[in-house]
């Protein structure tokens, strides 16, 4: 692992009703990074999404925010990668997952997607499932039938705080990814 990251996204619905919604936990993650590192979002259009380009220490970072709709997240992440020349190795993806529980977190590079829309759409479009992945853990209702209800509906006051809390965690974490300290930086986001 000695790509740099260049680009982060965040993934979520757009639109007032979704915002508190568990799948848009990696807008959440984005809106925290762009605080941090004093960037501001603008309504890119030719990237589908929300942009930002962030001063840290190694260089610039793009934030992004796809405005598609979580099952076309391919569309505005392949505009902005190939406008910049990123290759998917040097991509960062954020997203809520079903199969960690409430307020963990996994970092990881490539795999399946797990059945996540989002992720699928951004495999077909950029052609390999070879990007990373910041995984924030909402827990999986216990039934099938109820994931899209879960995943599109509020979490409760304790589970908000633990994905949060996860969201805290990742923030500290990711300079250590950016620097390229993947072995620290994965430890520190794994451990409770």
């Amino acid at each position: 692992m000695s790509n740099q990251i260049k680009l982060i996204v965040g993934l979520g619905n757009p639109g007032q009703e979704y915002e508190q919604t568990r799948h848009n936990a990696g807008f959440w993650l984005l809106d925290e990074l762009a605080w941090k590192w004093k960037a501001t979002f603008k309504d890119e259009k030719k990237f589908h999404g929300m942009a930002a380009r962030a001063a840290v220490e190694g260089g610039d970072v793009w934030l992004l925010k796809p405005q598609t709709f979580m099952n076309l997240s391919g569309k505005s992440v392949a505009a902005l990668a190939q406008f910049y020349k990123i290759k998917p190795e040097e991509i960062l993806v954020v997203h809520d997952e079903l199969d960690i529980p409430c307020g963990r977190i996994k970092f990881k590079l490539g795999g399946g997607n797990g059945g996540h829309n989002g992720l699928k759409d951004i495999q077909a479009k950029l052609g390999t499932p070879n990007f990373y992945r910041l995984r924030l853990g909402i827990e999986h209702p216990g039934d099938k039938a109820l994931v899209h209800a879960h995943v599109l509906n509020k979490p409760s006051a304790e589970q908000r705080q633990q994905i949060d809390d996860s969201i805290a965690k990742s923030v500290q974490g990711i300079p250590m990814l950016l620097a390229g300290d993947w072995e620290g930086g994965q430890r520190f986001l794994h451990s409770k």
